[in-house]
């Protein structure tokens, strides 16, 4: 086999495995022994920013950094600097010293500059995905979300336990694939769940909504859609958080545009790995009307739990309560008094209930020239005023449960309406 025929098959074989970093490294290591390092350098660069510690990546780097040239003489040791970082420290001075071709260690999970692009299935190169699918690396944890004892007692069996125990997962033959839907009323911190999910597991945390899919050319939604899971599975184990799924999944039946028909398919298509592997990427969806979510979605192997989120109880009211005042100039409040009084507020009501308070303390301090305290007075105020906003979800949650509850996907719904005597 001619060398050019070798690495024509190797990068085909790449180009199905991109993510097979031996591979990458292999073919690399060829491409140096004949003579074409600056061609290996981005192979290499891309293992070194998924694995800087990599022993046999920073060897070939060396290799490649100190090969002559084609037709160039032999190369005599770099020239000393006076600046940059230490000689100790390799890696580093590459990093530097080749910023435009390999770029520094990095946590969004996006190919480096230079790395060879993933073609489709018909060849071509994809457009450059609308919204830039950040990832990031949460830092709350579960201890941090007040009350909801119940989602999070759901959340420990689904994905929790088993990541923290890979043996007894192996005995069980538990997957780390799967999917839960969170849905409720609006403002009772379903987003700030998934990031706590995401802190208390150590994983990245990738938020994905509308504005990051939709684009105006046929084809080019699903493309993005594909684009922005491909970052979630290299960055796995990945908690991905499909925020207002009921606007990307929404029922097709009651879908005129073919547009968005095709877009609802193509999450479908993501969330059962179709093309690739989900083992590590933990979809968490949110939705305040999970009723006009398309029921494909809820299949066993996608979103197949649903899990309702409420109004925060006394004890969870009592706890965001305190982290709104607690650098604010606060004196003589009333705290059990606000907190049986906000019975039906969401945690967004409540932090707006903080601020309508402490709005009037300051409007009293400019009039009069003199700042004063936030009292208890100032909240009495801000609660005559200020409404909880979960109302009309409860007015349309009930019809709901009283006339669709097929299969009893509400069933937890229906016993928090009887519990509060909102349904008989």
């Amino acid at each position: 086999m001619s060398d050019d025929a070798l690495i024509t098959s190797l990068t085909a074989a790449l180009e199905a495995r991109p993510d097979d970093l031996t591979l990458r490294l292999h073919v690399a290591g060829v491409l140096v022994d004949l003579g074409r390092a600056a061609d290996a350098v981005p192979h290499v660069g891309l293992v070194l920013a998924r694995d800087p510690g990599n022993q046999a990546a920073q060897g070939l780097m060396r290799r490649a950094l100190t090969a002559p040239a084609p037709g160039a003489g032999p190369v005599g040791p770099p020239a000393a600097t006076t600046a940059g970082p230490a000689p100790d420290d390799p890696l580093m001075a590459y990093e530097q010293e080749l910023s435009d071709v390999v770029p520094p260690r990095y946590v969004t999970g996006e190919p480096p500059p230079g790395a060879p692009p993933v073609r489709n299935r018909a060849g071509d190169l994809p457009e450059p995905v609308r919204g830039d699918g950040d990832v990031e690396s949460s830092k709350v944890r579960l201890a941090d979300v007040g009350g909801m004892d119940a989602v999070k007692e759901r959340l420990e069996l689904s994905f929790l336990g088993p990541l923290r125990d890979p043996e007894l997962r192996k005995l069980y033959g538990k997957s780390l694939r799967g999917g839960l839907m969170l849905y409720g009323p609006p403002g009772c911190g379903k987003t700030f769940l998934a990031r706590a999910v995401a802190g208390e597991m150590g994983a990245r945390f990738m938020s994905l909504s509308i504005v990051d899919v939709l684009d105006m050319w046929i084809g080019n939604s699903e493309r993005n859609l594909h684009e922005l899971f491909q970052t979630a599975r290299r960055n796995a184990p990945c908690v991905l958080f499909l925020d207002e799924v009921d606007a990307l999944g929404q029922k097709r039946s009651q879908t005129h545009s073919s547009s968005m028909r095709t877009v609802g398919n193509q999450l479908l298509a993501e969330l059962d790995g179709i093309d690739a592997d989900n083992e590590g990427v933990f979809v968490l969806a949110a939705t305040n009307t999970p009723w006009q979510v398309d029921p494909a979605l809820r299949r066993p192997g996608r979103l197949d739990r649903m899990v309702l989120v409420l109004p925060p109880d006394a004890a969870a009211r009592d706890a965001i309560l305190r982290l709104n005042l607690r650098d604010r100039p606060i004196a003589g409040i009333d705290l059990p008094r606000i907190v049986a009084a906000t019975e039906d507020f969401s945690g967004a009501d409540l932090t707006h209930l903080c601020e309508t308070a402490a709005e009037y303390a300051m409007a009293d301090s400019m009039r009069s020239g003199k700042v004063r305290m936030i009292g208890q007075h100032d909240f009495d105020r801000a609660l005559g005023e200020v409404r909880p906003s979960t109302g009309p979800w409860f007015a349309t949650a009930r019809n709901v449960a009283m006339f669709s509850n097929e299969g009893g996907a509400y069933d937890d719904l229906v016993a928090y309406l009887k519990a509060r005597k909102l349904l008989r």
